[in-house]
């Protein structure tokens, strides 16, 4: 009876990763017949989960959706992976998501065998995050899910946007995907009045419905969205672009260099591409001394000039740092010591 029930968890569990399996490899991965697999099947459809079935050569077993559905189960693994989630849940700029996460871990917890609680605990209580202090504004769950919902129907969105300088705007688009950094989460969607894709950060989103109608999806703009949005944000966003050869091999370049700062390429096995934008030249420049690595400028040429005029202006500072200066009294007269009046104290 024992050995049966085991089984009947590990079935369930394969089940649940919401997949199509045929009876043939659950029965390979449960180490018995078909006959059996049908049979456990049975029983578990008796005991509420909704088994769905379906005949054939392409036929098989699949965990259906339902409100009667009991709690999930995991593995070892799949229990201290969602631990882990839930504990740097916190950083993705979802407002609330902290305290919503403490009360899952906190559920989860409770339901843990011993041996794995152990390991989740030592996990929490032994890891520091490291975060770069609060975000300026965060994404209300609410809306985040709503603008998914649209993306999945294809349904119009009707919101209201706030620029960077606070003033808002009424948009209607086609919403396509969301795409989140580390800090920020973005939607990729096509603007009907201005007729062309457009990115627009989450957290300046206040949706206005109603929404609708539907739509037929668009070829997206770029086939990798990711790297779309980085662009976007990290370059096309600034008045003064530019194209600067790191004379580091690409794997150690994006070590330092998030996505929101600049899209990288590699050049051979021992330099890369940075493409990056700044608000000026001046601001360009220390952007890229940042970095930390040799570099060359591809474009534009004006880079160059302005990386020239910052080195003339480091080199008339360092001079005038290297002359002697006199010793100063504590009145600022510029008097040495051991003088009065500019006359020896003696005389």
């Amino acid at each position: 009876m024992l050995e049966t029930s085991a089984r009947l968890l590990r079935l369930l569990s394969l089940l649940q990763a919401h997949r199509d399996w045929s009876g043939a490899e659950l029965a390979e991965r449960l180490g018995v017949t078909a006959r059996t697999v049908r049979r456990d099947v049975d029983r578990l459809r008796e005991l509420g989960y909704p088994v769905n079935a379906s005949p054939g050569t392409g036929g098989g077993y699949q965990l259906g959706a339902g409100a009667e559905l009991p709690p999930l189960l995991l593995d070892d693994d799949e229990a201290v992976a969602v631990a882990v989630g839930l504990r740097t849940a916190a950083g993705q700029g979802i407002e609330g998501i902290g305290e919503t996460s403490v009360r899952a871990l906190a559920k989860l917890e409770q339901v843990l065998p011993s041996r794995l609680r152990r390991r989740v605990g030592a996990l929490n209580a032994f890891t520091v995050p490291m975060l770069r202090g609060p975000l300026p504004s965060a994404v209300d769950p609410a809306v985040l899910t709503e603008l998914a919902n649209l993306c999945r129907d294809s349904e119009r969105l009707r919101f209201e946007y706030s620029d960077h300088g606070g003033q808002a705007t009424r948009r209607t688009v086609e919403p396509h995907r969301l795409v989140c950094s580390e800090r920020r989460w973005y939607l990729v969607a096509w603007d009907l009045e201005r007729e062309d894709w457009r990115t627009f950060r989450v957290d300046r989103i206040t949706p206005r419905p109603p929404h609708g109608p539907r739509f037929a999806p668009r070829t997206p703009p770029a086939e990798d969205l990711a790297a779309y949005v980085s662009k976007g944000v990290s370059t096309r966003a600034y008045a003064t672009q530019a194209v600067v050869r790191l004379l580091v091999p690409l794997a150690e370049a994006a070590e330092r260099i998030s996505p929101s700062a600049g899209t990288l390429e590699a050049d051979g096995a021992d330099a890369c591409v940075l493409r990056t934008g700044a608000a000026s030249l001046e601001v360009m420049v220390i952007h890229v001394m940042m970095t930390g690595f040799e570099f060359e400028v591809l474009e534009p040429a004006e880079l160059t000039e302005a990386i020239r005029t910052s080195r003339d202006r480091l080199s008339r500072a360092l001079l005038r740092g290297a002359r002697p200066r006199s010793p100063r009294t504590p009145d600022g007269a510029g008097r040495t010591p051991g003088t009065r009046n500019g006359s020896s104290a003696g005389r």
